[in-house]
């Protein structure tokens, strides 16, 4: 079995529309979450795992978790803030840790699990690709891969955005560097290879990202500084303990990163083809 999980925690400081995990853009009014569940369902992956501020549960099963409880087996995490070893639960902050904080939260899983952010639509044959993959791979062994889009499939017409560009050697991820504010003028190769967090795992990242974010709160409780999932995969392929096989894809990215994306991606995502693999 492979599961989806899907980071719906986050709190969008850029989108001053509300709770964008929840604003609807597919053809029947779906989130962005439900077309990649309603993809992840036709592909095959039997539980869809979602990550979520306690502060948004109510509103996200009155919306999304009501029409899709009973489509697929789900599961419900929560990212608190104050999950932290006991002498640092001081600590006053309201923004969540990060997404590598957000995979922790998972605490157990016993088989492999693709990760998603909630509000990125990443195409249903890079999902299928990377299914395909990762069911492949024995828990045990820390074989994990991610999908690699071409760079200028990923911005946004609105602002500048962050990407994770990769630096990729025989199909694998040698290292990846987080790059700030680019748009389509930016001076960067428009070809280069860029993570958009879309990530598939062995149960065994969990003991990993855990160990990392002991080291990490040290130095930064005290900090706004985040944790994130990307420099966890980096320090684990720096050290020669874990391979990521870079899933090539062409499809197109659509998110939300500002409220004037809305209008372009229920644009793009209005019709029903975006359910359908390229057959």
């Amino acid at each position: 079995m492979v599961s989806l999980v899907i980071m719906a925690a986050g709190m969008g400081t850029r989108y001053q529309g509300g709770i964008k995990q929840l604003t609807s853009v597919g053809p029947n009014d779906e989130t962005i979450m439900e077309l990649s569940v309603k993809n992840a369902i036709d592909i095959g992956f039997e539980e869809v795992v979602f990550i979520l501020r306690p502060e948004i549960y109510k509103e996200f099963m009155d919306t999304v978790g009501k029409r899709l409880t009973h489509e697929v087996t789900t599961r419900f995490v929560f990212q608190k803030v104050d999950d932290l070893p006991l002498e640092y639960r001081n600590c006053k902050r309201e923004k969540p840790w990060g997404t590598g904080h957000a995979i922790m939260s998972l605490k157990q899983m016993n088989n492999p699990f693709v990760v998603i952010n909630a509000d990125d639509y990443y195409g249903y044959d890079t999902l299928q690709d990377v299914y395909d993959y990762l069911s492949k791979q024995d828990i045990n062994t820390y074989n994990y891969c991610m999908a690699g889009f071409e760079l200028r499939n990923t911005l946004s017409s609105t602002g500048g955005v962050s990407r994770g560009i990769c630096q990729v050697e025989n199909g694998y991820l040698k290292d990846i560097k987080e790059t700030f504010n680019i748009t389509k003028d930016s001076d960067i190769d428009m070809n280069s290879v860029t993570s958009m967090n879309m990530w598939g795992f062995t149960p065994t990242i969990l003991r990993e990202v855990t160990r990392q974010f002991m080291s990490f709160i040290v130095e930064n409780y005290q900090t706004d500084k985040e944790f994130m999932l990307p420099e966890v995969i980096k320090k684990l392929v720096k050290d020669n303990k874990a391979s990521v096989k870079v899933i090539p894809t062409t499809d197109k990215w659509y998110g939300l990163t500002y409220i004037e994306d809305l209008d372009y991606v229920r644009k793009n995502l209005g019709g029903k083809s975006c359910l359908k693999s390229k057959m």
